[in-house]
């Protein structure tokens, strides 16, 4: 159990590095959508789609590889080395011949060539911090990683405020802001303040750089590019899976309202965000733990009580925001206009938990070398996911997208489970699991569609769950304490 209370702990620490951040890029919301009109909230969500694209194809599946490797080489100094120049030296390639080529990926993109430049140079100083913060995570230290992710946002969201709020009344009363101030630029500000938000991030990561050799090892690296293929593939699948419905709806809508509605579809989906929060920095404490516990006789128990304890966190989360979805929707996302998509947060926040259960799952093909797996079932989802959005966006809109994502999610979190028992067996409380599950469900959708805005109601079902889940685990959640 002292494992246990050690990856809460380091998740803890991760979920600061994530959550706040986010926190604070969160105020974004507010601040794009007082601002911007939907349409134009719509465009700045189709390129951060574009952008989870092609940062896991830049990235191509090396920070696992990287994880792996480590964990397992004596010579830990190779590892980083062959890991850390590759990327560079791909990225560096990939993203010069964008530069190249931007006019031909705008006409592709439906970017503007100006925007397509901005986030070229966003794509490569993100590229160069990757293994150098996976080696943070791997040398479990989060407290650093915590906050060199904070800085980052802290400059993005104030650059965004400057830019947006500021600059232009600065601009009225002082010439050198007058110098500096372009009207009806506003999606390139939000670039900028991205692009030097993220440079700064990799001056403060550049000692890494130092501690490496000038040596590749083609013999380790082709080894790592093996294992590493499929958890590209996997990545590029998922993140179809994540953002494809966005660039999807910008092709499948009627062009004079696509915009417009991407925005609110947008703007809505950030309401889901606490689920994504909590999903994420349980996985980024989770994977290192994976790995240097594969060998212990306990292992396949404390997996199934991880997954145990992400399955009740997540289904309390799930409650929470459904109770309190109508004050977090005025308190964030200010203009009524966006409010139209409202009817897809609850699938995304069910859609989101389902991924994290899939995360969690996705245990047994990692410490088995099976990544393989990892790209079949993300595949799958992607394929799912391509379907249903051309299948349903033409007859109900951004709906069809959300529920084109809680199905690919449910599909692959199953597709895991059932894989999982063949190749590594792990003995989960499925009793317990579905039945917070079942009755998270249950309390959120009764509260969404029949107690909506009601937060008295709404407020005496989260305490029922509450106690419903503390009566069935106070002896567990005792004992980690006290380990």
């Amino acid at each position: 159990m002292s494992a246990l209370r050690r990856l809460f702990k380091h998740t803890f620490i991760y979920g600061l590095a994530t959550v706040l951040p986010r926190m604070f890029s969160f105020l974004l919301v507010p601040l794009y959508t007082a601002v911007l009109p939907t349409a134009e909230y719509g465009y700045i969500t189709v390129i951060y789609a574009y952008f989870i694209l092609f940062n896991v194809i830049l990235a191509y599946g090396m920070e696992t590889a990287f994880f792996r490797f480590y964990t397992k080489s004596e010579n830990k100094l190779e590892v980083m080395s062959t890991s850390a120049w590759s990327l560079v030296i791909s990225s560096i390639l990939i993203l010069c011949l964008a530069f190249l080529f931007r006019e031909n990926i705008s006409v592709w993109t439906h970017i503007p060539v100006a925007y397509i430049s901005f986030v070229i140079g966003i794509l490569l100083f993100d590229a160069l911090v990757i293994i150098p913060f996976a080696y943070l995570r791997v040398k479990q230290k989060p407290i650093k990683y915590a906050i060199i992710k904070i800085l980052n946002v802290i400059i993005n969201l104030g650059l965004n405020l400057f830019f947006l709020l500021w600059l232009g009344n600065l601009s009225k009363k002082n010439g050198f802001w007058e110098g500096l101030y372009v009207s009806d630029f506003e999606i390139s500000y939000v670039l900028i303040a991205n692009l030097i938000a993220s440079g700064a991030t990799l001056l403060l990561m550049m000692p890494f750089y130092f501690k490496l050799r000038f040596h590749f090892d083609r013999e380790l690296w082709k080894k790592m590019m093996a294992y590493a293929l499929p958890v590209l593939v996997a990545g590029l699948a998922f993140s179809i899976n994540e953002a494809f419905d966005k660039i999807l709806l910008d092709y499948l809508l009627p062009q004079d309202i696509a915009k417009e509605k991407i925005g609110a579809y947008g703007a809505c989906y950030k309401l889901a965000v606490f689920m994504t929060l909590f999903a994420t920095a349980f996985r980024l404490g989770i994977e290192p733990f994976f790995f240097t516990h594969a060998n212990s006789e306990n292992a396949p128990k404390t997996y199934a009580a991880i997954t145990k304890y992400f399955v009740v966190f997540g289904s309390i989360i799930l409650v929470t925001v459904m109770v309190f979805l109508d004050f977090l929707k005025e308190m964030i996302i200010r203009e009524e206009s966006y409010w139209e998509a409202m009817g897809i947060v609850p699938l995304i926040l069910l859609a989101n938990l389902c991924l994290g259960i899939y995360h969690n799952l996705s245990v047994w093909y990692k410490i088995t070398d099976r990544t393989k797996f990892g790209a079949y079932i993300s595949v799958a989802g992607a394929v799912l996911t391509i379907l249903l959005n051309f299948a349903l966006i033409p007859s109900v809109g951004y709906f069809g997208s959300a529920i084109a994502t809680l199905a690919a999610y449910a599909f692959m979190m199953l597709l895991s489970f059932y894989y999982g028992k063949k190749y590594y067996p792990i003995p989960y409380d499925l009793k317990k699991i579905i039945g917070y599950l079942s009755i998270a469900i249950g309390i959120s959708g009764v509260s969404f569609y029949q107690f909506r805005g009601n937060l008295i109601v709404g407020s005496l079902f989260l305490l029922s769950f509450l106690l419903i889940i503390f009566i069935s685990e106070r002896k567990e959640l005792k004992t980690i304490l006290k380990s």
